[in-house]
């Protein structure tokens, strides 16, 4: 059986849609409002305690590809960033042994509270993660950029109530002025109090908490079309994780527009930002 839904009255976009500047860059290039984070060797995160790794200053030329060929995708996942902000001049942290990170996921394979739902999403700000459990098992696992310093995601647990395939920002632009910033495959979890609505969606990932509260996951397709970089998308996380979440298998035809859902996925969100080290203390593991 399906799942109901209900189409949603355009005019409601413009009321609860709220997303932080997406600090985007056309070409990889340093965020001039926050160059200090941007050696990302200082971001802590509890599950990589384990894993040795020294971090490496990006020089001209070099890319994520040249540097690490095909296991890339690994080391972009390590530090939670997409290739349009992997720019010459910033620091990353780089695994001393690919093989530690080849399977790499911070949350759970098994999560007990997940045990009882068909499909739960477990957001974990420390680690900046998402995993999607099916009945407490690990079925999908992706980075993430949730809410900055004093615009911090809202913790506590929730349930899925509308998606949206092509949803945009009501507040910014992308960087030509030509329309909206895109916030394709979202999906709602939350409205506060003051109607602040918090979604899932695509958005770029710089490595650390970087939003109004909203919560990003990695889609290329959507960079390419806005920027025309990278010239061929890779990582398409949003796409996958819609798809798993609130996708034409629960919910009949998709058409693109935004809909309010019944029944679901929870969502929990838990943690908090993860914490910074002073730039001398960030060092090699």
């Amino acid at each position: 059986m399906f799942k109901k839904f209900a189409v949603i009255p355009v005019f409601i976009l413009f009321a609860v849609i709220v997303i932080h500047n997406p600090e985007a860059t056309s070409e990889p290039a340093a965020n001039p409002l926050d160059p200090a984070r941007e050696d990302l060797a200082r971001v802590e995160y509890p599950s990589q305690e384990s894993i040795p790794w020294y971090p490496h200053f990006i020089r001209p030329n070099e890319t994520l590809e040249s540097l690490f060929g095909d296991d890339w995708v690994l080391v972009a996942r390590f530090n939670r960033i997409d290739r349009r902000h992997t720019y010459p001049g910033m620091t990353l942290k780089v695994p001393r042994y690919m093989e530690d990170i080849r399977h790499y996921t911070p949350v759970p394979r098994f999560y007990e509270p997940a045990k009882r739902y068909e499909k739960y999403i477990l957001v974990d700000l420390t680690e900046q993660w998402i995993g999607a459990y099916e009945y407490g098992k690990l079925k999908l696992s992706m980075p993430a950029a949730t809410g900055s310093r004093g615009h911090e995601t809202p913790t506590g647990l929730f349930r899925v109530d509308a998606r949206h395939r092509w949803h945009t920002s009501s507040l910014y632009k992308t960087e030509d002025e030509t329309g909206q910033y895109p916030m394709d495959n979202a999906f709602r979890f939350h409205i506060g109090e003051d109607d602040v609505s918090y979604w899932i969606h695509a958005r770029d990932l710089p490595g650390r908490p970087a939003s109004h509260g909203c919560i990003g996951v990695y889609d290329e397709e959507m960079q390419n079309r806005v920027y025309g970089i990278p010239h061929k998308p890779v990582l398409k996380d949003s796409h996958q994780l819609y798809d798993w979440a609130v996708g034409e298998n629960d919910y009949e035809d998709d058409t693109g527009e935004l809909e309010e859902l019944e029944d679901g996925p929870v969502v929990e969100i838990k943690g908090s930002n993860p914490r910074y080290l002073p730039a001398m203390t960030a060092s090699a593991r």
